[in-house]
């Protein structure tokens, strides 16, 4: 098996100065029009084993991004997630960012730091570094972007059988053709997110849901 093009280095340096945990964070879904937005917080410690395994879930193939996810739950993590009506209330960035303080809290680590993927103007009230397409290079946030991403696409799997029509279980609520014909034919149903212009231009030309 390959090995990871990433390393600990920043999360070592910040575990021998500093802290005695680093929580790699990482979202997955807020591009989607259907469905929550999951988050992954990934635990990394003095202690912690360095899994080569380990990279960008977008770069892995679906048999490793499984096995690695399988590896990765035998140590500590939280998962968190914003569901539909936050979204639709809140907007997009302030409910990934309640999905994070949710994940955070659950861990309730003292003397950690957060590595965050992406950007958030609004601060945290905890200790934390953004770092815009951290997943791509920084071990603690790909361990995280697995954990988000196998969890929301399982979960998307069974909502497919709730919501059968709209193809969840391939297109885990992004807009595909697929996608796109079915709302087309069978509107708009309970796990669309209303605020996203897609989904909101629907209703508005055909009120329709089921």
């Amino acid at each position: 098996m390959k090995g990871s093009q990433l390393d600990d280095n920043l999360e070592r340096v910040l575990l021998d100065t500093r802290y005695d945990y680093v929580i790699g964070i990482d979202e997955v879904g807020r591009g989607s029009w259907a469905g929550p937005v999951v988050v992954g917080a990934f635990v990394y410690q003095k202690t912690s084993k360095f899994i080569p395994e380990v990279d960008d879930s977008k770069r892995l193939t679906l048999k490793r991004r499984l096995k690695t996810f399988d590896v990765l739950k035998k140590g500590e993590f939280a998962i968190s997630q914003a569901e539909v009506e936050e979204i639709d209330k809140f907007n997009i960035v302030e409910a990934t960012r309640l999905a994070i303080e949710r994940a955070v809290v659950n861990l309730n680590l003292r003397n950690a730091i957060s590595l965050i993927d992406g950007y958030f103007k609004k601060p945290f009230d905890f200790d934390y570094k953004c770092i815009t397409k951290g997943d791509a290079k920084h071990y603690s946030i790909a361990a995280a972007s697995i954990l988000a991403k196998v969890t929301r696409d399982n979960l998307m799997k069974e909502l497919s059988l709730k919501y059968p029509h709209y193809g969840f279980e391939t297109n885990v609520g992004y807009g595909t053709r697929k996608h796109r014909s079915a709302l087309d034919k069978y509107g708009v149903c309970d796990i669309h997110r209303r605020s996203y212009k897609p989904i909101k231009s629907l209703l508005e030309e055909r009120g329709s849901e089921i």
